[in-house]
């Protein structure tokens, strides 16, 4: 019977699901941003706190990596995922320092939209990360990914519309266009996620 003189380094799994429920307190909270306007500085500060968190999952998994002989996907799979999934939370944060600086004190029925569709997006991201090893789950919950990104698209491109609609107030386009931009690009960047996940699953199936 064939054995492994060197086990396999199956802690990565625990900390890409660690990861994934970063993303999920990140959406939410920024969803709560644009629900309650007047907590913007407070729900700033916790998003940034949980992005915190992120970097320190991501520095752990790239020592991980650094000193683990075998490990159980290729480390160039495990470092595109951990990248990812951190780019989201990152971007999250990008749109919470954004309102910050534009001082936002109103909040729009679209950001609200998108923000929803957002946390969808994460929830299916972790349903596909937790289940890494379940090809079927993973390809599930990343064609619903796909398909809130298509969502959210529609949801923009009709905010751009009503921001340039009439005779807009040009600061309020700047301001609004930069939130929604970033947050569309937060969604774009799940599809991502949802890609690699479903490569790294058909590689390993």
């Amino acid at each position: 019977m064939a054995f492994r003189l060197i086990p396999r380094d199956e802690g990565f799994f625990d900390l890409f699901n660690e990861l994934s429920k970063k993303l999920i307190a990140a959406a939410a909270l920024l969803k709560d941003m644009f629900t309650q306007p007047e907590r913007l500085d407070e729900i700033a500060a916790q998003i940034k706190e949980v992005e915190h968190e992120a970097d320190h999952i991501t520095h752990e998994v790239s020592t991980r990596l650094d000193k683990s002989f075998i490990t159980p996907l290729d480390r160039e799979d495990i470092h595109n995922l951990t990248q990812e999934l951190d780019n989201v939370v990152d971007l999250i944060d990008g749109t919470a320092r954004r309102a910050q600086m534009f001082h936002l004190t109103e909040s729009r029925e679209p950001v609200r939209k998108l923000c929803d569709i957002l946390c969808q997006s994460v929830r299916q991201l972790e349903k596909a990360v937790t289940s890494i090893k379940d090809p079927r789950t993973v390809a599930i919950a990343t064609r619903e990914v796909k398909r809130l990104e298509a969502e959210g698209d529609t949801v923009y491109h009709n905010a751009m519309g009503q921001l340039f609609a009439g005779r807009p107030d040009p600061l309020d386009v700047m301001k609004w266009k930069e939130i929604y931009d970033t947050v569309e690009e937060t969604l774009d960047r799940c599809q991502t996620v949802a890609i690699v996940l479903e490569s790294i699953s058909l590689k390993n199936s």
